[in-house]
């Protein structure tokens, strides 16, 4: 971990922070979902800079040691399209291959679709591209967690009730879980975990800490807008739906993902190549939505492979 490299680049006037490691001339950016931040792809980023690459991860923008966004109310995924962009630019790299793990996948995509020229190839975890309106979760019940998350004050107040490593042990816990987090109708989503459940094996207290010095910078308020509140508000950005470059993407075969309403079926029946020229997908059986962290040596092997093929 010491190797890793700090340091910060500028980007629609704000700072944004990147960890970095490796030398090499062939360069990956990871870009990591929630609740994580750059830190979730500790492993991977070593693993690869000992092969001779170049790793880049950065704290996205609300997130971590980056600067908090100017106009909340309005942020979006179309922003960190443009930080992908900057981070690409500040640096002097051509090209690259993007890693983007849950909804990290998909600035990850936009930036595919309007930039490919600039991407070698695409790795996400836990998410196909599946293009806007394909698919319907409206009908999941009231207590969703992305629906309550979207209500303004509610997940502030559910949130508020605990200190941020708890808020961060809490959802760490239910995203591990194979079943989709639903509250009860008079319930909220952190009662969901109880006070004495223990963390994944594969998460330490020392991980958590981390994460929680990191939202404790930077708070929760931006990633309640970032991904949930912003949800489908790119979908405009979308003309063409068909990413062109070599994708792969890794499953957990446990992640509560797979049981959002027809997501499953939208992956096996193939429905997904569709969108996709060159697409691979892999499951762990054992995996859940946090297979970076829960089996890296095996996702490491599939990047890494990945890489190889396409570089």
């Amino acid at each position: 971990m010491e190797q890793i490299q700090h340091k910060y680049i500028d980007t629609r006037g704000l700072k944004l922070h990147i960890a970095d490691i490796g030398s090499g001339s062939n360069v990956v950016v990871f870009l990591h979902g929630f609740p994580e931040i750059w830190y979730s792809w500790r492993h991977q980023m070593i693993a690869l800079a000992n092969i001779g690459y170049r790793a880049i991860a950065p704290d996205l923008i609300g997130y971590g040691l980056s600067d908090q966004h100017l106009d909340l109310e309005k942020a979006s995924f179309s922003d960190y399209v443009v930080d992908l962009l900057a981070i690409l630019d500040s640096l002097n790299i051509p090209k690259a291959f993007l890693v983007g793990k849950d909804f990290g996948a998909w600035p990850v995509y936009l930036f595919a679709l309007q930039r490919q020229e600039r991407v070698s190839g695409i790795v996400t975890l836990g998410v196909p591209f599946i293009p806007p309106g394909s698919l319907n979760f409206h009908v999941l019940p009231e207590g969703f967690y992305i629906s309550r998350w979207k209500e303004p004050g509610r997940p502030e107040a559910d949130f508020g009730r605990f200190d941020v490593k708890t808020v961060l042990r809490n959802i760490y816990i239910l995203f591990a879980r194979s079943e989709i987090p639903i509250a009860g109708e008079n319930g909220e989503i952190m009662d969901l975990v109880k006070p004495c459940t223990p963390l994944p094996p594969w998460l330490t207290e020392e991980d958590l800490s981390n994460y929680a010095a990191l939202y404790e910078n930077s708070g929760l308020y931006g990633p309640l807008q970032v991904p949930y509140r912003s949800l489908r508000k790119d979908s405009t950005l979308i003309s063409n739906p068909k990413i062109q470059v070599p994708t792969l993407v890794i499953l957990g075969g446990r992640d509560y993902f797979l049981k959002f309403p027809g997501v499953e079926n939208y992956i096996m029946s193939g429905k997904a190549k569709e969108y996709v020229n060159d697409l691979e997908i892999t499951f762990l059986a054992e995996g859940t939505h946090f297979v970076q962290e829960q089996f890296p040596d095996q996702v490491n092997m599939l990047i890494t492979t990945f890489l190889k093929n396409h570089t």
